[in-house]
């Protein structure tokens, strides 16, 4: 007779967490995670509306507008490094809802912004918080996930990202329709950005510290295990363990290890080259628009962004969390530059596409979902994987970083190549951007999809081996 949960030994934290079936406390783990990139998306996104408004007002130059349309992105550069950094010294816990806090004061305070400095000082307040945002919950996540959905899971916080992206257009048309003055209407686009925030920051503040930080850095796997029976409500419980040596791994050792090093220029350089071609893309969406027809008005251009991003960006999304971990986090990484690649060269090289609309916009569409379905989605991912729990949130800050400063370099410097070289110009350099995204994660990347956390990065402390059957109640109420 086969054994049952219930007579079944007890297995450590690590292999309950990495074997247990998706439950309700996961999705809430997601959900607690995912409204900061919600706000993410939202506040990095919408500022190309709300220029088109403050240009005329404060009468901006390009170089203004090229401030302001970046200067968030090189404050979570900042952000992300330093928030990484902090949560491997101190624990995840201790810090986790300040970047939330961060990013509704700093949207807030865009909205009473009396003029271009000021904007642009609490543009780097809220930029900090969301660049501190992305290591801080994409470890959380991966660190409470299992081995067999840990994609789908991170990639479900990162989803949230494109419901920001099709929320912005569908408040820039709201408020342009309501016929409100242009000064109210960039100052209440600004400003929405601190609901979501807000609204999960006491969710984040009582989250516990990950159960892996606190039995593999720490050494408290029984307080680990019962932090994982609380949080849980129960369903998921693991044995109490005896204190074990703590692991770190510190910031000097990191730097100075060639297999670390490796992992930051694969992670941090897929992302950059990932975050140009998408921020410069989609930030300046309204511009390429406006360049592929000129007579439009600036509510046609806002119901074609939306078209874009809720046709073609969102169901990327979801196909990357349904498809990831089936694919292969690495494989579907490469795949996703190779279509963005074709994509672009297309738009840049198919002759008198960029002054036809519907062929246009079909073309930057299917670019749109293959950045979701595949690098946008799995260089947040792989960060979160690669790099030992001492480490993680740190290697994944800088990672992000990276991809910060590459999202500012696109928004920065794309509204020149377009005005350089027109729209093909800046497709064809977003095409080359691609094709060298798929060289560099084929050479300095492994493929986590299907290993656990600890099998990846070399931490496997297991002395036994892993029970066939695993001793949780979530095996009799797993709900996906």
């Amino acid at each position: 007779m086969g054994t049952t949960a219930s007579n079944a030994p007890q297995p450590s934290v690590i292999d309950s967490l990495n074997d247990a079936p998706i439950s309700f406390f996961h999705l809430r783990a997601a959900f607690t995670a995912g409204m900061g990139f919600f706000t993410d998306a939202y506040d990095l996104f919408i500022i190309g509306s709300a220029l088109v408004y403050i240009k005329p007002e404060w009468h901006l130059g390009n170089d203004q507008i090229a401030f302001l349309g970046s200067i968030s992105l090189i404050a979570a550069f900042l952000g992300a490094i330093i928030f990484g950094r902090l949560a491997d010294v101190v624990g995840r816990k201790r810090i986790y809802g300040l970047e939330a806090l961060l990013m509704a004061i700093g949207a807030l305070a865009c909205a009473f912004a009396p003029s271009f400095i000021w904007l642009l000082v609490f543009r780097v307040v809220l930029g900090i918080g969301i660049g501190g945002d992305y290591p801080m919950s994409a470890v959380l996540m991966s660190e409470y996930a299992n081995a067999k959905k840990r994609g789908a899971l991170t990639s479900l916080v990162f989803g949230m990202q494109g419901l920001g992206l099709a929320f912005g257009p569908v408040v820039a048309l709201t408020l342009e329709a309501s016929g409100l003055p242009a000064d109210s209407i960039w100052r209440i686009m600004l400003g929405l950005g601190a609901l979501p925030p807000l609204a999960v920051l006491y969710l984040r503040r009582t989250m516990p510290e990950s159960p892996r930080y606190k039995a593999l850095v720490r050494g408290d796997a029984d307080e680990a295990a019962k932090d994982m029976a609380v949080y849980s409500s129960g369903q998921l419980e693991a044995k109490v363990e005896q204190k074990t040596k703590p692991t770190r791994i510190g910031w000097g050792q990191m730097l100075a290890n060639p297999k670390y090093l490796i992992l930051i220029l694969g992670t941090g350089g897929a992302w950059f080259l990932n975050d140009y071609a998408f921020y410069g893309n989609a930030i300046s969406t309204p511009e390429i628009l406006k360049l592929l027809a000129p007579s439009s008005s600036q509510l046609t251009g806002s119901a074609w962004a939306l078209m874009i991003f809720a046709i073609f960006a969102i169901p990327g999304y979801l196909a990357s969390i349904f498809f990831m971990d089936a694919i292969g986090h690495r494989r579907l990484q490469w795949l996703g530059f190779s279509v963005m690649a074709l994509a672009f060269a297309a738009i840049a090289l198919v002759p008198g596409i960029t002054h036809d609309v519907a062929p246009f916009l079909l073309l930057y569409g299917i670019s749109f979902f293959f950045i979701e379905f595949g690098p946008n989605c799995t260089t947040f991912v792989m960060p979160a994987e690669v790099f030992p729990t001492s480490i993680r949130t740190t290697g994944h800050g800088m990672a992000a970083g990276i991809g910060k400063f590459g999202a500012f370099v696109g928004t920065f410097v794309f509204p020149f190549i377009s005005a350089a070289g027109g729209i093909k110009g800046a497709m064809l350099f977003s095409a080359g951007v691609s094709v060298l995204g798929v060289i560099l994660t084929k050479l300095t990347l492994p493929e986590p999809s299907g290993r656990t956390l600890e099998e990846i990065s070399g931490e496997d402390v297991r002395t036994a081996t892993r029970p066939a059957t695993v001793t949780s109640r979530l095996a009799e109420n797993q709900v996906l």
